[in-house]
């Protein structure tokens, strides 16, 4: 689906990151794993050699750029970002700092436009695709996980709106919204619990599949976005929860 592609993804050492890269991989394309974590290079070098690795930290913009530059020279040039890297938060609204809010949103919600703004000249002219990892938060929202929905639904928000100001260049936009998936954020999230073995198992009661998703399903289900099988599909969320979205919890 991808071959002959080249597609740059952002917290790519580990989870839902490395599931991508793998699946970009396996689909015939070439990929640029940025991450601020030095580990991201032993996962590069586990796809082979389609696969390098570009530490960055996505806070920064001259980071960023640089980041893209070293990708794009490498690859020669790139058809695909996915913006994954983001962060869990868990404050409470009147104890978080300004600083504190300004941690979360850049990570999760800033780096996404300093990335589309770092690639999209390239993408259009290789009439490219990105594709933002938001999560089921930005709709259906846990206690606890301030302001992690605000971030997702701005995420979302930001999809929409490249979606329609590049469609006429041809770059499509998309979002991925996973619901839990098997990746350290959920551990950690778990670890957090009173008792998280109970916390598991009511998870996994309120799943319709009974599972959580795994990182390489997130990463087909981009594939797909970033592929010309989905030529049609611009400024869409699709959700990949195992069908947790579709019911009432009980």
């Amino acid at each position: 689906m991808l071959a002959g592609k080249s597609v740059l993804v952002t917290g790519a050492a580990r989870g839902i990151g490395a599931g991508i890269a793998e699946a970009v991989v396996a689909a015939g394309g070439a990929v640029a794993l940025l991450d601020i974590d030095p580990g991201g290079a032993d996962t590069a070098a586990g796809l082979g050699s389609d696969a390098h690795f570009f530490p960055c930290d996505v806070r920064s913009l001259a980071d960023v750029e640089r980041a893209v530059g070293a990708a794009e020279a490498a690859l020669g040039g790139l058809d695909g970002l996915v913006n994954n890297a983001g962060i869990n938060a868990y404050f409470d609204a009147v104890a978080m700092t300004e600083d504190e809010w300004d941690s979360v949103f850049a990570v999760d919600l800033k780096a996404a436009w300093m990335l589309a703004k770092a690639a999209l000249p390239g993408l259009i002219e290789r009439r490219g695709a990105i594709v933002n990892i938001s999560s089921i938060q930005a709709r259906l929202t846990l206690h606890g996980f301030f302001p992690y929905a605000a971030a997702k639904s701005g995420l979302e928000g930001l999809t929409r709106s490249l979606a329609l100001d590049y469609a006429a260049a041809g770059v499509r936009v998309n979002a991925v919204a996973p619901g839990y998936t098997d990746t350290r954020l959920v551990q950690e999230w778990l670890g957090l619990q009173d008792d998280p073995d109970a916390t598991l198992q009511s998870v996994l009661a309120n799943i319709p599949l009974g599972r959580m998703a795994a990182p390489r399903e997130i990463g087909n289900a981009v594939v797909f976005l970033l592929s010309d099988q989905a030529s049609a599909i611009t400024g869409e969320t699709l959700a990949v929860d195992c069908g947790t979205g579709a019911r009432f919890a009980t």
